[in-house]
């Protein structure tokens, strides 16, 4: 037999890239890259959060430089990998034929940063040499594989210990991981299809008249109802803004925002709408278009960060201390000892969201745009 099926190339049902493009077969391919590292990352939760996870991949292939990753994820975040280099297969947590393939495929190292049950579930049936994260004991509870495990653990089990932790996310996940922290970045790559559609948007919606983009996204998850900003405060941030004749608004959100920001366009005309129903890439390749990000702590956060924006973010009810800031980031956060709750609903008057003022967010992008020109 020729086939050489240890090669990352090789995909089993059909033929791989290099025989369909050059008729290359495996006894005289120059593509042949034999998969020596087998590595399972299962990261099934928000898109916001498995988004942010990317950031990990970078010390991975560092520090296994012959590895092969799988990322075991919800269908709803399968589109975030598209042009990922870093991952060789994106595995759907909702395929019929997962759990046979878990319990069939080895792998050399596992990684499962969730305390979730049901995640913990599939990784306690995962054949893997070395396993780093959290799985389910026989009891079916959920428990640490590695010591470096324990502190995020205790951190999602005590409020106290949540509101002390200093570390970002990512430092937390490279320890759980066991590799080298040096702040690598979240990856959004976009392709050329998707670079265009930003570009046909800004032609149509005549960005170039701007020198600055501000990109408002205005809602967030809606498992914290105060990860959002309030309504008002946004409409009194693009009043002050609108004075500013050099800066364009562009209005972001999903579907949960579509009566949100068409109540901001039609109080403010000269608003650009980037619409509420653009699919996963749509969105990223749309938030691209702006030069600063104002946002709360969601996908958007992520997605921006990815994107090397600079970014406003408010904080309440969500630790502002796990956010890596990257240098780009400025964090609002209001002056209240209840702060890092992690309530979905809060009876506080008034809230931490009431505290920061359209003021607060508005000097922050006159010194962000101040800071543009200095660079000119």
């Amino acid at each position: 037999m020729i086939l050489k099926t240890d090669c990352r190339l090789f995909p089993g049902d059909r033929p791989c890239i290099p025989n369909k493009q050059e008729g290359i077969k495996c006894d005289n391919c120059n593509y042949y890259s034999p998969v020596e590292f087998k590595i399972l990352i299962i990261k099934l939760d928000a898109a916001g959060d498995v988004l942010r996870t990317t950031s990990l991949l970078h010390a991975l292939k560092e520090k296994y430089k012959t590895s092969h990753i799988t990322w075991l994820t919800k269908r709803n975040s399968i589109a975030l990998f598209k042009n990922n280099k870093l991952v060789d297969e994106v595995v759907e947590f909702e395929s019929p034929a997962l759990l046979a393939r878990l319990q069939t495929e080895q792998f050399d190292l596992l990684i499962h940063p969730d305390a979730s049950p049901v995640s913990c579930a599939l990784a306690s049936v995962v054949k893997a040499k070395d396993k780093r994260g959290y799985t389910l004991n026989a009891k079916g509870k959920v428990i640490p594989v590695n010591d470096d495990a324990v502190e995020w653990l205790e951190m999602g089990a005590f409020d106290e210990y949540k509101k002390k932790n200093k570390k970002s996310y990512q430092q937390i996940l490279h320890e759980i991981a066991g590799v080298e922290y040096k702040k690598g970045e979240i990856i959004i790559n976009l392709s050329q299809p998707e670079l265009e559609f930003k570009n046909d948007f800004r032609l149509k919606n005549n960005l170039d008249q701007y020198k600055h983009l501000i990109g408002l996204n205005t809602g967030a998850s809606t498992r914290w109802q105060l990860k959002q900003w309030r309504a008002e405060g946004y409409q009194e941030l693009i009043t002050k803004l609108s004075s500013q004749k050099e800066i364009g608004i562009l209005l972001y959100g999903g579907p949960e925002e579509a009566g949100r920001n068409e109540q901001i366009k039609s109080l403010f005309p000269n608003v650009i709408d980037t619409g509420t129903s653009n699919s996963l890439r749509e969105f990223f390749a749309l938030l691209d278009l702006s030069d600063i990000v104002i946002t709360g702590d969601t996908l958007a956060l992520h997605a921006a960060t990815a994107l090397k924006k600079n970014i406003i973010c408010v904080f309440g009810p969500t630790s502002h201390n796990e956010i890596e800031d990257y240098g780009r980031i400025k964090k609002v956060i209001p002056e209240m000892d209840c702060l890092t709750c992690y309530k979905p609903v809060c009876d506080f008057v008034p809230n931490c969201m009431d505290l920061i003022s359209s003021d607060d967010i508005y000097s922050e992008v006159i010194q962000l745009v101040n800071n543009f020109i200095d660079l000119v």
